[in-house]
Formats: structure tokens, C-alpha cells, sequence
């Protein structure tokens, strides 16, 4: 990212259902699409326990327009219904970063 201006994460932590059926598609989709909306900086995400995705955003208003968005509302209420036990979202303000990267000549 190498960001110097804040930003906004939003950090999705959850537990699965057994229940997979297409659960990795639309994950894939909604990725895919937030990256398309305006304000979107980037995304990680992680599943061992628990599922951890975070997404970065430049403005709060741009996260209100992500999760309003009609094919996200779906996959929201998607999840509710057969893919999720439990999610939490918090949304972060980012004012600093830094990061270490390993060269390959050490």
C-alpha cells in the first residue's frame, strides 16, 4: 500500500457454517467487485478458526456506498442465511503504516 495520507480498514472476523456452496465464489465476486468501487484501496484476507478479511478504503463515505451496494446486500444476507455462525466488522482509521520486506540478497 505505502499510504502516507490516512485511510479506513474495515475488518470482517467470522466463524463458518459446514455449509459451502459457492461460499468461495461469491467470496471471490465480492472481492472482485469492491475493487471496481470508487475509494477502494486494497484487500487481505485469512482463514484458519476464524475467517479475517480486511478491506481498505479512502473515505468513510466510500465504505457506506461498498456496503450498500445491491450484490454486496445480497452476499450479505447470503452469509446470514447459510455461511456464517457469527461476523463482527469494525471499521479503523489507518494514520500510519510501515512494513518490512525480506530482499532477496539477505
Amino acid at each position: 500500500m505505502g499510504n502516507t495520507k490516512s485511510y479506513y480498514a474495515v475488518i470482517f472476523t467470522n466463524t463458518r457454517t459446514n455449509l459451502d456452496d459457492g461460499y468461495a465464489e461469491m467470496a471471490q465476486q465480492m472481492e472482485d467487485l469492491a475493487r471496481l468501487q470508487p475509494g477502494f484501496i486494497d484487500f487481505e484476507s485469512a482463514r484458519d478458526e476464524i475467517g479475517i478479511s480486511i478491506s481498505y478504503w479512502e473515505t468513510l463515505d466510500d465504505i457506506a456506498k461498498w456496503k450498500a451496494n445491491v450484490s454486496h446486500k445480497f452476499a450479505q444476507d447470503r452469509g446470514k442465511k447459510d455461511w456464517y455462525t457469527w461476523y463482527k466488522t469494525r471499521i479503523c482509521l489507518v494514520e500510519r503504516e510501515y512494513e518490512f520486506v525480506k530482499s532477496e540478497a539477505e
